[in-house]
C-alpha cells in the first residue's frame, strides 16, 4: 500500500509524539493504521484487533509516560500499531517470520513490552503486581492493563479485579469493547458522561459528598452510597465494575481522540484505587474488507491491499483440524449422545461445522478452559459423550480440572488436543509441547497420537466407544499427508501400536505425525546397508509393552520420537525397558525429544529442522549411537 507518512516518520518513539496536538494525533493515527495494514499485507498475521485500537494505542502513548509507566495488552494480538510506536516500524515486515518480531508482545523484544502474553485474560493480574511492586518500591509511575471483552469474560480476569478492588491498588484498566457485548452504542451523550464521572470536579465533589454522608447513620448513609453508584451505573453500565471495587469511566468512543484522550488524562490524575475505563472500538476499523468480514480479518495471510482479497495457497490435502471435524460429525450422526465443547475456538478447532449440523449440540464457553473441562466432567457423568476440543497450548490453562474433575472421578470425557507439536508463526505461546507428559501422568487416562488422517479418524471413533474412564488423542496444526479415507473407519484395539516398516538392525519408534520423518530416514538408512524397521506407536497410554519388547529384543538400536517435551513417550518407553530387564541386555535407546528450550516462530518445517527431529536428524541421533565407522561397514558389506 502506497501511502505518504508525515508525522509518522519523526515518530520513533512514543516520546516523539508527546507535545503533538489532538488534530496531529489523528494523523498520526491515520499513519499508524495505513502502516499496518501494509506491512501485515505483506507478512499476514493478526489484522483486525490491531487496526481496531489504533486511535486508543496512539493516545496511551501520548498521554502516559511509557517505558516508565507500564502498559500490558492482553493476549497481544492488537499490539501490532503499539510496535509501530515503538521503536520497531522499520522491522514490521518481518513479523511473525523466522528472526523476525514477534507476532505477540515479547519482553526480549522491546523495553516498550512490559510483558509477554499470547494466552487471554493475563493482563489484570500482571498488571496488578506491577502496581503492588510500584507501592512497595515508592516509585511514582502508572500501570496500564488493556483488556478485550472476549478476554474479561474469563474467571482469572474478574480474580485479578476482585483482588484489585480489594487492595485498592492504583491501576488503570481499560476495556476495548469492540463487540457491543457490555455497552449500548456510544455517542456525545456517553462521552460527555465519561468525561464528567473521569473530571476532578466530579471526583472531588464525590468525594466531599462521601465525607458528608459517613457522618450519617448507617441506614442512610448506605442508601446514599448506593444511589449514587447505581444511578451513575445505570446511566454508564458500570455498577458491576464498581461492585468490584473499580471506579468505572465510559463508556467512550474509542476513535474519537476528542472524546479518549481527555478521559485518559483524568483517569492518570486518579492516584487513589483502581479505575475501569470502558472503550468501544470497531474490530477492522478504517479498512472496509475488515469491517466487512464476519471475524473482522482476525487473522489473515498475506493479502492484496486494494481489494482485501487474501492470497491462499493450495491445498494438497485436507487439515488434521478438517479430519477431526469430519470424523466427528460422521460419529454424531450415528449417536445423539455425541456433544462437542470449545473455549472460543469454533473455527480452529473445526466444530463450526459441527454447530452447523448440530447447533443444539455444540457448546462455545468462551475464554475459559477451566469450565469448558468441569462442563465436559458434568455432561460425563450425566451419561453424555462429550469431546473437549482444545489447542494444546489452552489445555494447560485446564490442567487441574482434567485431573480433579475428569481423571479422578474416571468421567469419560474425550480431549481433543489439535495444534500438537510446533506450530509456526504462532511461536512458543502457542506451541503444543507438554501434553504428551502430563496427560499420560494421569492414571486411567487412554491418550493417543495421530500419526495420519487415517490413524485421526480412528482416534474418534476409539474415544466414542470408550465409556469407562477419560481419553485424548493429538494432532498437529496444517495439512494432512493426503491419504484415501476408507469408506469405514475402525476403532483401534486399545493399547496397540502397529509395524509400518520390517527390518532387523535398527528400529524408530514414532509417535505421532514424526511417521513420515522416521521412514524417509529409514530409507536412507536401509541405502547404507542398516536395515530399519519403523513402528507407529500410536499409544502414549496403555503403552504397547509387546511392542515395545519385541523391538528391543529384535534390534541392536532403539530409537523413540515425538513432537512433545523431556519426559513424555520416550521417558515412559525407558522406564518400561528398564522394568522388565532389557536395558541391561546391550539394547541401545534413544529418546528424541523437543529441546529443552522455547522455539522462536518460524516455519514448522524450519522448526522441527531446528529442534532435531527431521529424517536428517534421525540419521545422525543412529550414527552417534553406532559410531560413523559401523556405518561405514555395514554399507560396504
Amino acid at each position: 500500500m502506497l501511502h505518504k507518512t508525515q508525522i509518522l516518520d519523526r515518530v520513533n518513539i512514543p516520546a516523539d509524539m508527546r507535545d503533538l496536538d489532538t488534530e496531529q494525533l489523528k494523523r498520526l493515527a491515520d499513519e499508524v493504521r495505513a502502516e499496518v495494514i501494509s506491512s501485515v499485507s505483506v507478512t499476514g498475521g493478526h489484522l483486525g484487533a490491531g487496526l481496531g485500537v489504533v486511535e486508543l494505542t496512539v493516545a496511551i502513548h501520548h498521554v502516559f509516560d511509557t517505558p516508565h509507566d507500564k502498559l500490558i495488552w492482553d493476549v497481544g494480538h492488537q499490539c501490532y500499531p503499539h510496535k509501530v510506536l515503538t521503536g520497531r516500524k522499520d522491522r514490521m515486515r518481518t513479523i511473525r517470520q523466522g528472526g523476525g518480531l514477534s507476532g505477540f508482545t515479547k519482553r526480549t523484544e522491546s523495553e516498550y513490552d512490559d510483558f509477554g502474553a499470547g494466552h487471554a485474560s493475563t493482563s489484570i493480574s500482571a498488571g496488578l503486581g506491577m502496581a503492588v511492586s510500584s507501592a512497595l518500591q515508592n516509585t511514582d509511575r502508572n500501570v496500564v492493563a488493556v483488556i478485550g471483552d472476549g478476554s474479561i469474560s474469563a474467571g482469572m480476569a474478574y480474580e485479578a479485579m476482585n483482588n484489585a478492588g480489594a487492595m485498592d491498588a492504583r491501576l488503570i484498566v481499560i476495556l476495548n469493547d469492540n463487540d457491543m457485548s457490555i455497552a449500548p452504542p456510544v455517542g456525545a451523550m456517553s462521552a460527555h458522561l465519561a468525561r464528567i464521572v473521569s473530571s476532578r470536579g466530579y471526583r472531588n465533589f464525590r468525594g466531599v459528598a462521601k465525607g458528608l454522608v459517613e457522618k450519617m447513620p448507617e441506614p442512610i448513609k448506605s442508601t446514599a452510597r448506593k444511589a449514587e453508584e447505581y444511578t451513575r451505573g445505570m446511566v454508564t453500565g458500570g455498577t458491576w465494575f464498581e461492585e468490584l471495587g473499580f471506579y468505572y469511566v465510559g463508556p467512550v468512543d474509542g476513535h474519537d481522540l476528542d472524546h479518549l484522550l481527555p478521559v485518559l488524562k483524568n483517569a492518570k490524575a486518579m492516584k487513589n484505587g483502581p479505575v475501569l475505563v470502558h472503550v468501544v472500538t470497531q474490530k477492522g476499523k478504517g479498512y472496509k474488507p475488515a469491517e466487512d468480514a464476519a471475524d473482522k480479518y482476525h487473522g489473515v495471510s498475506k493479502f492484496n491491499v486494494v481489494t482485501g482479497v487474501q492470497s491462499k495457497s493450495v491445498a494438497k490435502a485436507p487439515s488434521y483440524t478438517k479430519v477431526f471435524s469430519d470424523a466427528l460429525i460422521a460419529e454424531a450422526k450415528r449417536d445423539d449422545k455425541i456433544v462437542a465443547i470449545t473455549a472460543a475456538m469454533p473455527s480452529g478447532t473445526g466444530l463450526n461445522h459441527f454447530a452447523d449440523k448440530f447447533p443444539s449440540r455444540c457448546f462455545d464457553v468462551g475464554i475459559a478452559e477451566q469450565h469448558a473441562v468441569t462442563f465436559a466432567a458434568g455432561l460425563a457423568a450425566d451419561g453424555m459423550k462429550p469431546f473437549c476440543a482444545l489447542y494444546s497450548t489452552f489445555l494447560q490453562r485446564g490442567y487441574d480440572q482434567v485431573v480433579h474433575d475428569v481423571a479422578i472421578q474416571k468421567l469419560p470425557v474425550r480431549f481433543a488436543i489439535d495444534r500438537a507439536g510446533l506450530v509456526g508463526a504462532d511461536g512458543p505461546t502457542h506451541a503444543g509441547t507438554f501434553d504428551i507428559g502430563f496427560m499420560g501422568a494421569l492414571p486411567g487416562m487412554i491418550s493417543m497420537a495421530a500419526a495420519d488422517e487415517i490413524e485421526l479418524a480412528r482416534m474418534v471413533a476409539t474415544s466414542v466407544a470408550i465409556d469407562d474412564r477419560p481419553s485424548a488423542f493429538r494432532f498437529p496444526r496444517g495439512e494432512a499427508t493426503g491419504l484415501v479415507m476408507p469408506s469405514k473407519i475402525e476403532p483401534l484395539e486399545i493399547g496397540k501400536g502397529c509395524i509400518v516398516k520390517e527390518g532387523c538392525k535398527i528400529a524408530i519408534l514414532s509417535l505421532g505425525t514424526r511417521l513420515g520423518e522416521a521412514l524417509r530416514a529409514a530409507e536412507d538408512l536401509d541405502a547404507l546397508g542398516l536395515s530399519t524397521t519403523v513402528a507407529d506407536a500410536r499409544f502414549i497410554k496403555p503403552l504397547d509393552k509387546d511392542l515395545i519388547r519385541q523391538l528391543a529384543d529384535e534390534h541392536e538400536v532403539l530409537i523413540t520420537i515425538e513432537e512433545g517435551a523431556m519426559g513424555g513417550f520416550g521417558a515412559f518407553v525407558m522406564n518400561e525397558l528398564a522394568e522388565s530387564g532389557r536395558l541391561e541386555r546391550g539394547i541401545k535407546v534413544r529418546a528424541m525429544v523437543l529441546p529443552d528450550m522455547f522455539i522462536d516462530h518460524d516455519t514448522p518445517e524450519l522448526m522441527y529442522k531446528q529442534a532435531g527431529l527431521d529424517a536428517q536428524a534421525i540419521v545422525e541421533k543412529v550414527f552417534s549411537v553406532i559410531g560413523r565407522d559401523m556405518a561405514e561397514t555395514a554399507f560396504l558389506a
